[in-house]
């Protein structure tokens, strides 16, 4: 498993804002864009950035904390 899997990370359409949002919160804010697949696919790329900085810097990444909800039956 990448490090990066252990993050959760989304999109999701903001009425707000008339774009998607590409979400990690336990390491960025998010990033924006029209296209979902395209914002995912940057947000990806963009978390990797964040990882191999934190490893250049030698700087422990924060635990991962946010998780995806379950539906309950």
């Amino acid at each position: 498993m990448k490090t990066s899997d252990k993050y959760h990370k989304w999109v999701e359409w903001s009425e707000e804002d008339q774009v998607y949002i590409g979400k990690c919160p336990d390491l960025i804010t998010g990033i924006h864009g029209d296209d979902p697949q395209q914002v995912y696919k940057e947000l990806c790329e963009v978390i990797e950035d964040i990882i191999h900085h934190f490893d250049f810097e030698k700087r422990p990444l924060p635990s991962p904390q946010v998780r995806p909800m379950r539906d309950v039956a």
